[in-house]
């Protein structure tokens, strides 16, 4: 089953960093978050990732393309013009950087790689957040209830757009950024059916917007509730928080 991990957005409220590298580049531990993102799904086996570019993309392609420079000690011999790698880190990863547009919404980017997915149920997860989410576990419940499509449901603090859950957990609609609750609103981590490219429009298409409202409607959403760790980076304190956990060894997310 492949990833398709949303990457191309300018990330504009963390542009202490962003305005150097895209946003799921930052890093925590030395690692960059997109890459954090990339190890949760394969400690569960799911190593095909489609990676959705578009602010700074070539930025994500340099680095996969030195990817065994970055994650290894190296000796140049400057009389041979030869590089050898050692103590390197091999990943199990087959890895499609497509560029889909610096403007594009997260509709039209899911739109933009339509050909690379065929006919298979797939994912689909943003590239700045991070959790402990059970991804098997993820997966045998999308497969159990039979809809076009599951959305992992968090419950952080009520800045977001919640989710309203039906009977048996079906979603019944959104509201936006609810003022004084902090009821279950979405955390990416999707499991999705080639169906949902019929709600995806253009590039101007929001999957947050109307494509999940479409779905929720026609009762074919479903919510997989996840009451554990869930964090995404969208300032500078949550990024500081996220390294602060990994320095203490007590990161939530690193299941690997």
């Amino acid at each position: 089953m492949k990833v398709i991990i949303l990457a191309g957005g300018y990330g504009t409220r963390l542009a202490e960093e962003t305005h150097a590298r895209p946003k799921p580049m930052i890093e925590i531990g030395g690692m960059p978050l997109l890459l954090h993102i990339m190890k949760i799904y394969s400690h569960y086996g799911y190593n095909d990732f489609i990676v959705c570019l578009g602010y700074m993309g070539y930025f994500i392609k340099e680095y996969f393309s030195n990817y065994a420079l970055h994650r290894s000690n190296v000796t140049f011999d400057f009389q041979t013009g030869s590089r050898e790698h050692f103590d390197s880190v091999v990943e199990p990863w087959h890895v499609t950087l497509i560029d889909t547009g610096a403007e594009t919404m997260t509709g039209g980017r899911i739109r933009r790689v339509r050909e690379y997915l065929g006919e298979e149920t797939f994912m689909l997860t943003y590239g700045d957040g991070v959790a402990n989410i059970d991804i098997l576990d993820l997966v045998h419940f999308h497969s159990r209830h039979g809809r076009a499509a599951t959305v992992t449901a968090v419950q952080p603090p009520g800045r977001f757009g919640a989710l309203e859950l039906g009977e048996s957990d079906v979603v019944a609609g959104f509201r936006e950024k609810p003022e004084d609750e902090a009821g279950w609103i979405n955390g990416g981590f999707f499991v999705l059916e080639p169906s949902i490219f019929d709600v995806l429009e253009d590039d101007l298409t929001v999957w947050e917007r109307k494509p999940l409202t479409t779905l929720a409607s026609k009762g074919q959403l479903m919510a997989y509730k996840h009451s554990g760790f869930w964090q995404p980076v969208d300032t500078l304190r949550e990024k500081n928080l996220l390294e602060e956990l990994w320095r203490s060894g007590k990161a939530p997310w690193k299941v690997w």
